[in-house]
């Protein structure tokens, strides 16, 4: 890629994300690289895995003489994951969380509420 096509913030985390999803195993490195296509260094893609790992995103287990990497979670419980790691960052959780809930839309609202319902 040339430097005019760089790709943005997040790009190739997001891209490696949805193959290791789609995976029906862990992938190793040299596996991600062949499915991303392209150019990129294996170096450049152990960085990324390592770098999501720290993120609490990705775990990483042991194969053979190396490592596979798998999501900790499926899309939606990523989201989640992300959101709570939003909220704790936050010294007054109840603000945040009046905020969110007001800017909710109605659909939004709605499931929210069903879910709060106890059954």
């Amino acid at each position: 890629m040339s430097r005019q096509q760089r790709r943005a913030p997040g790009e190739l985390e997001a891209q490696i994300m949805t193959i290791l999803q789609e995976a029906e195993d862990a992938l190793g490195v040299s596996e991600v690289q062949a499915k991303l296509g392209g150019d990129l260094a294996y170096t450049t893609v152990q960085t990324i895995l390592a770098r999501m790992l720290t993120k609490g995103v990705l775990i990483r287990l042991p194969s053979g003489r190396g490592h596979v990497y798998a999501p900790v979670a499926d899309p939606s419980g990523l989201a989640a994951l992300r959101m709570r790691e939003v909220l704790d960052q936050e010294p007054d959780r109840r603000e945040v969380l009046s905020r969110f809930i007001g800017a909710l839309s109605d659909k939004d609202g709605d499931i929210l509420r069903d879910l709060l319902e106890p059954q």
